[in-house]
C-alpha cells in the first residue's frame, strides 16, 4: 500500500479546533496575565468607543429638534431677518438662509408672522420678554417668557420639575437657575418689572440649560406691553416689553414645504415638524440660482485634528496588544515547541497564538465597546439630569460602534501575528532545550524600520509643502483632505518605524550603561538580551505617550488661536458705557435728540455700587444726531445739516495695503502684516465710536501704551495717533466721512456688509502706536483734525476702568445703580473678561489623563514583562541576592520601558501634531506646551518605576527545577 502524503481531508479544520481548545486551556491556566492583556486591548477601544458616542450624542436628532422646539405643535412661526423676498430658509435649521440675491431691496415689508399663518389651526404664542427683576437694590435684567408653558401642546418643550402650575396671575413659574441666583425658595416671591409673583415651581425649557434665570409668565399676565412705533399710543413708562413673538399652530394637518417657501417670500420662518421629520429633496429646497448659506461650516481642521487623534488611538490598540501577545506567546513556548516536535506544522503553531489573539482581542473589544457606550451614556444621562443641553440625548451609533470594534480586532490579529510567526520560527531543539525564546539576531526589522522612517518623513513633508504651496486659499480648501491623509499616514508609519527601531536603541543604550549604578546597569542589559519582552512593553508606552503628546499640542495650539482672534470690545476689565440713550422715532419718521446721560452721575453710581472702579474717562466721538434712516429720503437732503448728522467716521486703506482676498473672500495670507493688527484682518468698517478725539492721556487710557514722543508731537500738531500701520502711508492717513443712510452694495461673491457711501476724505499727520491688543479703534484724532474733517464731537461714551472683572453680585449692584440713571434703556455693562482663563487648566486635565492612559500602559505591560522575567528574580535569589537589588532592578526596568517609551512616543507625537496645526490651518501657529509635555517625560517613568519598586515582592516562593534547565 503507497505512503499517502497528501493532507488529510479537513485537517487544517481539525488542527485550528485544537489550537482554539489549546489557546483556551492557556487562558484559563494564567488568568491573571490574561486578565491584563484583555485590560490593555479594552482601554483604547473604550476611550474610542466613548468618544465617538459622545460626539454624536452633541448632534441633534429630527425626532429631538421637533420634541424640544415644538412639543406637538404641528409648526412654529417667527420673523425672519431677510433683506428682500427671495431668500429661502433651511427646512430643518430654519434661520439658516440660502439666497442668490442678498441685495436690501427697499420696497420689501415682511409680514407679522401672525398674518401667515393658514386656517384651519389653533395658535399659541410664546413671547420674549424685556424684563428685570429686583436683587437687593439692584435691578438686574432676566429672560422673560410670556407662554402657556403647561399647556398639553408643550409637552416634551417644557417640563414641570417641582411644584405646581399657576392657578392665579400672581404666580409663577421660574427655571431652577432663577431660584438659586436670587436665593428664593418655592411660595416666596419676587418682585419684577411685570409685577410682584409668587414663585410655585420650577421649569425646564429643553432648548435652554437649567443655570439660566428665566421667568415664565402666561401671556397678557402682569404688566407688558407691546412696543409701537407711534410713542403716543405707547404706556410712558412700560415696565416688561415684548420683543419678540413666536407662534405654535395645534391641529391635525401638516405644514408642507410649499406653505414655508410662500411664508419665506413674505418675510417669515417656519419650523415645520413634518418637514423636519421628511426634509423635501435637495432639488426642491432651493429655488433656481440659489446655493450661498448665511452659515458656516465646520472647519476642516477639526475634523483633521479628530482624524490624527482616531488613527493614533488605533495604533495604540495595535501595539499594546502586541505587546500583551508578545509576552503570553514566551509564556507558551515551551508546550508549542513540544507540540512541533510531536509533528505539528508551522500554520498550526502559528493558529495557538492567533486564537489566542481571537479570545482575548474578542473579549477585550467587546468589553471595551461596553465600557465606552456605559460611559458615554452615565455622562449624557448626568448632564440631562443637571440640565445641560450640551447632549440632546444619548446617540450609539451602532454603525460607528462596530467599525471601532472591527479595526480594534483587526489590530489585535494583525498584532498577534508578529508573535505567532516568531513563535514558530523558533527552532524546536533550542525551545526544549531552553525556557526562552532567543533574541532574533538578524537586521530585518532595522532595515524596514529605517525605511519606514524615511517614508514617513517624506510623507509629512509632502503633506507640508501641499499645504504650505497653497497660496490661494481656495486651493487649499480643495487640497485639504489629500493634506490630511498625507499627515495622518506620515504620523501612524512613524510610530511603526520607532516600534521597529526600538531594539536598536535599547541595543546602543545597554552598551553605554557601565558608569551606571548596579540596578540600572543590569536593566539595560536585560532588556537588550530579551529585546522580544523589552520592544512590545515599550511600544505600549510609546503608543500611548504618541497619543497624550498629540492631544496636548493639539488643545494648546486650539487655545492660542482661540485668545488670538479673541474680539476685544476694549482694554482688559474695561467696559464702555453710553451717555446718549435713543429715543423711539416719531410719527413722521424722524428721530428726537438723544436723552443725554451726565458722566459724574454714572461714575457716582458705579463708586457706590462697587469698589474696583479705578477711574472713568469721557469718550469724544463723532456724534448722529435725528439722522432720518428713510431710504426714499436720503437722496432730499444732504448727510449733515446744523440740526441732524448722519455722518459715520473711518479711516481709509492706501492702496497697495489692503489685506489680500481671494474671490470667495478668504484671507490669502493671515501672516501678512496688512492683514493683522487692530480692526483687521477684514476691511472692517468700525463704527460711530471708533475714532476718538482726545489727546495724548486717551491714547493711554485706550490703548494700554504709553505714547511716544512721536506720537505726542502729532497729537499736538493737530495730528492723529493710529492703532494701525496699515492705514497710513507716508506719515499721513485719510479720515472718511460716510452717509449711514446710503449702505454700500453688498458684496455678491461673500454676501459681506461693504460699508456705507463715501462722502468725503480729509489727509491729516499720523503716527502709529500699536495697543496693547486689537481694540476696536481706529486711533485718537485730535480736536483740530476733527473739526477740519467737519466732525460734530460731543461726549457719547463713558470709558470705566476696574481693577478686576466683576462677579455675579457686583454685577447685579452695577445693574441696579444704573437701573436708577437709565431706567430701562440700558442692561448690565458689558466689562471685558479678556480671552479665557482656565486654559492651563485644560492643559494639565490632558496632562493628567495623558498621564493615566501611559501609566496604566506602561504599569500592565511591566506587570508583564515582570511575570516573563520571573525566572530571573528567582535566579537571582538563588545566587544570594537581596531584597533590595530584586526590587531595584524591577524599577529600573520600569524606568527604562517608561521613559524611553514616552520620549519616543513624544517625539511621534509632537512632530504630526506641530504640522497637522501648520498645514491645515488651525491659526497657522502651533503651540507647544513645553511645561506640560516635561511634566509627563518625568512624571510617567518616575510613577511607573516607583510602583514597580513598591508593588515587587521581596520574598519569592521556591520554584522547583524544571526538567532541561
Amino acid at each position: 500500500m503507497a505512503l499517502t502524503l497528501a493532507p488529510a481531508p479537513g485537517g487544517r479544520r481539525q488542527a485550528f479546533r485544537v489550537a482554539v481548545r489549546m489557546a483556551r486551556r492557556d487562558i484559563r491556566r494564567h488568568k491573571g496575565r490574561s486578565l491584563l492583556i484583555i485590560l490593555l486591548i479594552m482601554l483604547p477601544v473604550a476611550a474610542m468607543t466613548g468618544a465617538v458616542t459622545l460626539v454624536q450624542s452633541t448632534q441633534e436628532t429630527a425626532a429631538e429638534r421637533v420634541q424640544y422646539e415644538l412639543g406637538t405643535t404641528q409648526a412654529r412661526f417667527r420673523p425672519m431677518p431677510m433683506a428682500n423676498g427671495v431668500m429661502v430658509q433651511h427646512p430643518v435649521e430654519e434661520l439658516q438662509i440660502t439666497t442668490s440675491d442678498w441685495a436690501n431691496n427697499p420696497d420689501f415689508t415682511p409680514t407679522d408672522p401672525q398674518d401667515a399663518i393658514p386656517a384651519g389651526y389653533d395658535v399659541l404664542t410664546e413671547s420674549t420678554l424685556d424684563l428685570t427683576a429686583e436683587s437687593g437694590a439692584a435691578h438686574v435684567r432676566v429672560v422673560g417668557r410670556a407662554v402657556d408653558a403647561i399647556a398639553p401642546a408643550f409637552a416634551g418643550k417644557y417640563t414641570l420639575l417641582d411644584g405646581r402650575a399657576p392657578g392665579s396671575d400672581a404666580e409663577m413659574l421660574v427655571s431652577p437657575g432663577l431660584l438659586k441666583r436670587f436665593g428664593l425658595g418655592l411660595g416666596e416671591e419676587l418682585t419684577t418689572s411685570a409685577g410682584t409673583f409668587v414663585a410655585v415651581g420650577t421649569l425646564r425649557d429643553a432648548g435652554y440649560s437649567d443655570s439660566n434665570s428665566i421667568v415664565y409668565l402666561k401671556p397678557g399676565q402682569g404688566d407688558v406691553s407691546i412696543p409701537v412705533s407711534s410713542p403716543s399710543a405707547a404706556p410712558a413708562a412700560a415696565a416688561a416689553t415684548v420683543t419678540s413673538t413666536m407662534y405654535y399652530l395645534v391641529g391635525s394637518k401638516p405644514v408642507t414645504w410649499s406653505q414655508i417657501l410662500a411664508a419665506n417670500a413674505v418675510g417669515v420662518t417656519v419650523l415645520s415638524r413634518s418637514v423636519v421629520l421628511n426634509p423635501p429633496s435637495q432639488d426642491e429646497r432651493w429655488p433656481e440660482g440659489a446655493g450661498t448659506s448665511s452659515s458656516e461650516s465646520i472647519p476642516l481642521a477639526t475634523y483633521a485634528a479628530g482624524a490624527l487623534l482616531g488613527a493614533l488611538a488605533l495604533l495604540e490598540v495595535g501595539l499594546l496588544a502586541g505587546a500583551a501577545f508578545a509576552v503570553g506567546a514566551k509564556g507558551q513556548v515551551r508546550e508549542l515547541a513540544l507540540l512541533a516536535a510531536t509533528g505539528a506544522e508551522s500554520p498550526t503553531i502559528r493558529s495557538v497564538v492567533m486564537a489566542a489573539g481571537l479570545w482575548l482581542g474578542g473579549l477585550g473589544v467587546a468589553a471595551g465597546a461596553a465600557v465606552g457606550l456605559v460611559a458615554a451614556a452615565g455622562v449624557v444621562i448626568v448632564a440631562r439630569l443637571n440640565g445641560s443641553v450640551r447632549f440632546p440625548g444619548f446617540h450609539p451609533d451602532a454603525l460607528l460602534t462596530v467599525l471601532v470594534m472591527v479595526m480594534g480586532y483587526a489590530a489585535c490579529l494583525l498584532a498577534a501575528l508578529a508573535p505567532a510567526r516568531q513563535v514558530a520560527r523558533q527552532a524546536v531543539l533550542g525551545a526544549l532545550k531552553s525556557g526562552r525564546a532567543p533574541a532574533s539576531a538578524g537586521r530585518k526589522s532595522t532595515v524596514v524600520g529605517a525605511v519606514l522612517l524615511g517614508v514617513a518623513a517624506v510623507a509629512l513633508a509632502v503633506g507640508t509643502w501641499l499645504a504650505v504651496s497653497s497660496e490661494d486659499p481656495d486651493v487649499f480648501s480643495s487640497r485639504t483632505p489629500v493634506i490630511v491623509w498625507f499627515l495622518m499616514g506620515g504620523a501612524v508609519v512613524g510610530v511603526a518605524s520607532l516600534v521597529l527601531l526600538t531594539g536598536k536603541v535599547v541595543a546602543f543604550l545597554a552598551k553605554r550603561a557601565g558608569r551606571l549604578p548596579l540596578a540600572a546597569r543590569m536593566a539595560a542589559r536585560d532588556s537588550s538580551r530579551n529585546r522580544s519582552r523589552t520592544v512590545p512593553a515599550v511600544a505600549a508606552v510609546l503608543a500611548a505617550a504618541t497619543l497624550a503628546s498629540a492631544g496636548m499640542v493639539l488643545a494648546a495650539s486650539q487655545q492660542a488661536n482661540e485668545q488670538k482672534n479673541h474680539y476685544w470690545s476694549a482694554l482688559q476689565n474695561q467696559a464702555v458705557l453710553p451717555l446718549f440713550v435713543w429715543q423711539p422715532s416719531l410719527a413722521d419718521g424722524t428721530v428726537p435728540d438723544p436723552v443725554r446721560i451726565d458722566p459724574a452721575a454714572v461714575a457716582s453710581a458705579l463708586d457706590g455700587a462697587v469698589d474696583t472702579v479705578e477711574w472713568t474717562s469721557v469718550l469724544r466721538t463723532a456724534s448722529t444726531r435725528n439722522c432720518d434712516m428713510r431710504p426714499e429720503l436720503a437722496d432730499a437732503s444732504p448727510a449733515q445739516t446744523p440740526t441732524a448728522s448722519c455722518l459715520q467716521y473711518s479711516l481709509a486703506t492706501p492702496e497697495g495695503n489692503a489685506c489680500p482676498v481671494t474671490a470667495g473672500g478668504r484671507v490669502l495670507a493671515p501672516e501678512d502684516w496688512r492683514c493683522q493688527g487692530a480692526m483687521r484682518p477684514y476691511e472692517s468698517q468700525g463704527s460711530v465710536k471708533s475714532i476718538i478725539v482726545g489727546t495724548a492721556d486717551d491714547v493711554e487710557r485706550l490703548f494700554g501704551t504709553v505714547p511716544t514722543a512721536e506720537a505726542r508731537d502729532v497729537l499736538a500738531a493737530g495730528g492723529m495717533v493710529v492703532t494701525n500701520p496699515v492705514f497710513v502711508r507716508d506719515g499721513q492717513a485719510s479720515l472718511v466721512a460716510q452717509d449711514m443712510r446710503k449702505p454700500a452694495p453688498v458684496n455678491p461673491a461673500t454676501g459681506v456688509f461693504q460699508g456705507y457711501v463715501e462722502t468725503g476724505r480729509t489727509a491729516v499727520a499720523a503716527a502709529v502706536l500699536e495697543p496693547a491688543v486689537k481694540v476696536q479703534y481706529y486711533g485718537v484724532v485730535s480736536p483740530e483734525a476733527a473739526a477740519a474733517a467737519g466732525m460734530r464731537v460731543d461726549g457719547s461714551s463713558l470709558l470705566v476702568q476696574f481693577s478686576a472683572y466683576p462677579d455675579a453680585a457686583q454685577m447685579d449692584k452695577m445693574s441696579g445703580a444704573l437701573g436708577t440713571i437709565y431706567k430701562d434703556r440700558y442692561g448690565t455693562p458689558l466689562v471685558e473678561r479678556g480671552p479665557a482663563q482656565d486654559d492651563s487648566l485644560i492643559l494639565w486635565s490632558i496632562v493628567g489623563l495623558g498621564a493615566l492612559i501611559t501609566l496604566s500602559a506602561a504599569g500592565i505591560t511591566t506587570g508583564l514583562s515582570m511575570a516573563d522575567s520571573r525566572k530571573d528574580h528567582v535566579t537571582l535569589a538563588g545566587v544570594g541576592a537581596a531584597p533590595r537589588l530584586r526590587k531595584a532592578l524591577a524599577g529600573s526596568q520600569a524606568l527604562m520601558t517608561a521613559g524611553l517609551g514616552t520620549v519616543l512616543g513624544s517625539v511621534a507625537g509632537i512632530v504630526p501634531a506641530v504640522l497637522m496645526v501648520t498645514a491645515t490651518g488651525m491659526g497657522r501657529t502651533a503651540v507647544v506646551p513645553w511645561p506640560q509635555l516635561v511634566a509627563l517625560l518625568i512624571a510617567v517613568p518616575l510613577t511607573g518605576a516607583a510602583l514597580a519598586w513598591l508593588f515587587t515582592r521581596a520574598s519569592l516562593p521556591v520554584s522547583r527545577r524544571e526538567v532541561g534547565t
